[in-house]
């Protein structure tokens, strides 16, 4: 039923995405040819080869919503969250279909050796208007279902077996999604001292032997069966009561506790199985964030061609010492690379102490590399690594071997960091924890970034390293 009801809501949003990008491709065309709010400075066009675009792009806006995980449900996902990934999936988007246009060049008409050229700022507008109006009809349907959901229409009472850890952690998650249309009516638990109080604001109404009544009476539609493991016979037992009633049955697996990243049900030849590690970067999202890389990469490196050589040349007029600074890092599943960084310090500045974090006013930088440092530009040549495939432009910063091997001895869960691509930037960096800080806070930012990736959540991550982490807390 959770499912059924993901469903229905992703096809509300999939067809209103729909209507609304159909209106934004015409609203485009009166806009740009018919009000001309950008002046038309050559004759208006046929309108026959843009309405040959409609399919592509009836085509291309789901395939690239759906990858940005619009059509998922996302807990706790705000509305700037969601406007962001929509302006993610709709630049991704145009430029497929610029890609597109500059392949398909009909006939200017019938017969004539010149070919039709489609209009720039046709394709800007409709963006735009896109943008617009898919994240205003998304914010209208959420609006709207939540008030259907929340006035108490087509409610699914909902009991839980087991009030222990597993019982309220998923009663809080079905209690946050309100506006899916459930409502917990309560637990049954055996522990005499839970009867009567309230469990994650939820009441304990019987024992597991008052099964049978309490459905009969509440009016149960699902039951979710949330028993600990060393609970086995108990649960047969429900199962055995509940098969003879009319209620759906959930079973909830007492997994949680090892599941490292996120739990997904997979199937081998009609076998369960379950992978307690799901990573959602992969396949074609991983590949759609690599075009993205490089497609920031290469004019980021163009635009540098003025300021490296400059930054070169303080570097090396300092101590005439060499001008990048090469060091091992450990990347994607472990495979260690080299970073390239300008030097800040001076040469040869852990031959005797050995690898050590950098610390506030560290003696060991030089003049030009105290700058450097302070404003994050010694980290411009990791370009590079991004160009070369080592790192990506958003990712979990990458560690020296020297520090993974004691970290992931004494941090649960650290060596998850490394089931994606290292980044310039990240999720812990925006939020300040960089350099010498808690490496516990910073991986908790990663394990976030890893379970919570989207493009959108890439470019939001983007704007607040230009906004305001350049500064923090790098010596």
């Amino acid at each position: 039923m959770i499912q059924q009801r993901h469903r229905t809501t992703a096809g509300i949003y999939l067809f209103s995405d729909l209507a609304a990008t159909l209106a934004a491709f015409f609203g485009a065309w009166l806009l740009r040819f018919e009000l001309a709010v950008i002046p038309v400075t050559k004759n208006v066009p046929e309108f026959t080869p843009y309405l040959r675009l409609v399919p592509i792009v009836l085509v291309l806006w789901p395939v690239a919503f759906y990858f940005h995980g619009l059509y998922q449900n996302r807990r706790g996902r705000s509305r700037v969250d969601e406007v962001l990934t929509i302006a993610a999936a709709v630049l991704v988007s145009t430029i497929c279909l610029s890609v597109v246009i500059a392949w398909y060049r009909p006939p200017a008409w019938p017969g004539s050796t010149q070919y039709f050229t489609f209009s720039r700022a046709f394709i800007g507008l409709f963006a735009l208007a896109d943008l617009i109006l898919v994240a205003t009809s998304r914010m209208a349907i959420r609006l709207a279902l939540r008030k259907i959901r929340l006035s108490g229409h087509n409610l699914q009472r909902i009991l839980v077996v087991g009030a222990g850890a597993l019982g309220r952690e998923i009663t809080t998650k079905i209690v946050a999604h309100r506006e899916l249309g459930f409502e917990v009516v309560g637990f049954l638990d055996d522990d005499p001292g839970k009867l009567g109080t309230l469990v994650a604001g939820v009441p304990v109404i019987g024992t597991l032997h008052q099964a049978e009544e309490v459905l009969d009476t509440e009016q149960i539609d699902q039951v979710f069966l949330a028993l600990p493991l060393d609970a086995h016979k108990k649960m047969l037992q429900m199962l055995d009561i509940m098969a003879r009633e009319c209620v759906e049955i959930r079973l909830v697996p007492d997994i949680l506790q090892y599941a490292t990243l996120k739990a997904v049900m997979e199937d081998v030849d009609g076998t369960p199985v379950i992978n307690l590690s799901q990573v959602p970067l992969q396949g074609w999202s991983s590949m759609i964030k690599r075009m993205i890389d490089i497609g920031i990469a290469i004019p980021v490196m163009i635009a540098l061609i003025p300021v490296m050589p400059i930054i070169a040349l303080l570097i090396w007029l300092e101590d005439q010492g060499p001008i990048f600074y090469r060091q091992e890092r450990m990347g994607l599943d472990g495979k260690p690379f080299m970073i390239l960084k300008f030097r800040t310090m001076r040469v040869d500045a852990e031959a005797t102490s050995g690898p050590v974090w950098a610390i506030k006013d560290d003696p060991r930088r030089t003049r030009i590399g105290r700058f450097l440092r302070e404003w994050s530009l010694d980290e411009l040549p990791q370009i590079w690594n991004v160009m070369m495939g080592d790192m990506s432009i958003v990712g979990p910063r990458p560690e020296r071997p020297t520090f993974v091997r004691e970290f992931k001895h004494k941090i649960p869960r650290y060596m998850l960091r490394h089931r994606v691509k290292s980044g310039i930037t990240g999720w812990a960096q925006v939020h300040g924890w960089r350099g010498n800080t808690s490496i516990k806070k910073r991986i908790q930012y990663d394990l976030y970034y890893i379970q919570n990736w989207s493009l959108g959540l890439d470019f939001k991550i983007l704007w607040m390293t230009v906004r305001h982490a350049l500064r923090h807390n790098a010596y």
